[in-house]
């Protein structure tokens, strides 16, 4: 099953950016050839940036899928202060060649989404999913399993969008926000999840299966 976006391959958060930045290699171009080709670099370093691909989504029941594309940077049990539990966190770190559309992991209900201001901290870092920007999704399942996710901020990345609220319904793999820059998302699971992915693993939304709901 392919997800259907209201969009080209290319995220329309992309558009203004892409714009501007083809008038100017235009521009520069038409003044000198030589000199334009900085400006054509960052055209073509801001197209691969925006890209959002369909994706094909798994319809395994219980699958928790990735909510970003990236690299697998945590697998640990911690404390959920969104969701105010215990629970197993997966951390997906993207770098600046990454797809940065996030996709809503499960099939669920929003029961709250929470925003808060922070620091620009490298999202690499363990103290970003504390002290960065961030906006956390708590969603619960059919099932009465809660999934909390949560877009990070990184260094560079200096805008999260959201384009959902409490009360929304959200199927996997849907298109909920996007990050601008490098950035990471945690995924907070249920303690009786099993995790099928490891620290190192490269990951991508919405193919790949970060864990099975018991």
């Amino acid at each position: 099953m392919s997800n259907n976006y209201p969009h080209p391959i290319i995220a329309r958060e992309g558009w203004p950016f892409l714009a501007i930045s083809l008038v100017i290699a235009l521009a520069v171009s038409a003044w000198c050839l030589t000199w334009a080709i900085p400006f054509w670099i960052i055209f073509v370093f801001v197209l691969q940036f925006f890209r959002d691909p369909a994706r094909v989504i798994p319809q395994e029941a219980g699958a928790v899928l990735s909510p970003a594309d990236g690299r697998v940077i945590k697998v640990e049990r911690t404390t959920d202060l969104y969701g105010e539990r215990e629970a197993i966190l997966v951390s997906v770190f993207m770098n600046v060649f990454n797809v940065h559309s996030n996709r809503s992991p499960v099939d669920g209900v929003i029961e709250k989404v929470q925003y808060f201001p922070g620091k620009f901290v490298n999202a690499d870092l363990d103290k970003a999913s504390s002290e960065n920007e961030r906006n956390a999704i708590v969603l619960k399942t059919s099932a009465g399993q809660t999934v909390t996710f949560v877009q990070v901020a990184g260094l560079i990345a200096r805008r999260i969008l959201c384009y959902v609220k409490a009360g929304d319904a959200l199927s996997r793999g849907q298109r909920y926000g996007f990050i601008r820059f490098g950035s990471r998302v945690d995924v907070y699971l249920p303690l009786d999840a099993t995790v099928k992915v490891a620290i190192g693993d490269k990951v991508r939304a919405t193919e790949t299966i970060l864990a099975k709901l018991a």
